[in-house]
């Protein structure tokens, strides 16, 4: 089994970027979800599942900031803040964001709501789910663990059961793999990624944006239905593994992976 490609995805929500190699921090992949778009009514950080508009936003990282591009609007670079911390609310999450008060208006304009853009200065103020992880476990703004892995050849056994074959970024994964079975990464409790090892907490959990399309934000009802009727089981409609990182190092398209006894 080996690494296919990589992928992180500097605002949480928006377009992904592409990588060769990563770096992997505690929280994650480097510069992974380390900001967030905030509606500024609720405070609460913005996501595919309410705002499908956020794939029209394509960041690219930058020494020590962003540049947040989309099409017909004209570029906005945006430094990392060293202002003001605001309370932001991730699901059941209540964290502090540096505001980057340059991108308010031209992220408000594009989404045609009023937003704020929060910079997770201090990454390790959110824990990762009691639950399925150790205490000082800690995790970015992503949804729920540091990094997501998915399978090709899992997806070679969903896109059979579709009337129309869908790509991997549906899935929005840090990770992806080849050379196994389909589903063998539900039994993946801990592995290792080139010289890295990680910890498979749990199977993860798909919600609707996995409905829209990477590329327009339209949206539809697959893979959601056809998961419905084969991949249903305890945790919900499940794609991908979660991962926990166990050392800090770099993962590289190529790696090979093995998953541990």
């Amino acid at each position: 089994m080996r690494v296919v490609s990589l992928h992180r995805y500097p605002v949480k929500g928006c377009y992904r970027e592409d990588l060769d190699t990563a770096d992997v921090e505690p929280w994650g992949l480097r510069g992974d979800r380390r900001w967030l778009i905030v509606d500024t009514a609720s405070g609460k950080g913005l996501t595919q599942r309410e705002a499908p508009l956020l794939t029209r936003i394509r960041p690219a990282t930058v020494p020590g900031g962003l540049v947040l591009r989309s099409p017909g609007k004209k570029d906005l670079d945006v430094a990392e803040p060293a202002g003001e911390a605001r309370t932001v609310q991730v699901h059941r999450d209540f964290l502090k964001g540096v505001t980057a008060p340059a991108a308010s208006g031209w992220l408000s304009e594009l989404l045609d709501r009023d937003v704020w853009l929060a910079w997770l200065a201090d990454p390790t103020q959110r824990p990762v789910d009691p639950q399925y992880a150790r205490a000082d476990d800690r995790v970015s703004f992503a949804d729920g663990y540091p990094l997501l892995l998915t399978s090709m050849a899992s997806l070679g056994a969903l896109n059979a059961e579709l009337d129309e074959p869908l790509p991997m970024n549906r899935f929005r994964p840090n990770v992806v793999v080849d050379g196994e079975h389909p589903w063998a990464e539900d039994d993946w409790q801990r592995l290792r990624i080139g010289d890295l090892p990680f910890r498979g907490p749990k199977d993860c959990a798909r919600c609707v944006v996995t409905t829209t399309d990477q590329e327009t934000g339209e949206r539809g009802r697959e893979p959601l239905r056809t998961l419905g009727r084969i991949r249903k089981l305890r945790h919900g409609l499940l794609f991908g593994r979660n991962l926990i990182p166990d050392a800090t190092g770099t993962l590289s398209v190529g790696d090979p992976l093995a998953v541990s006894a």
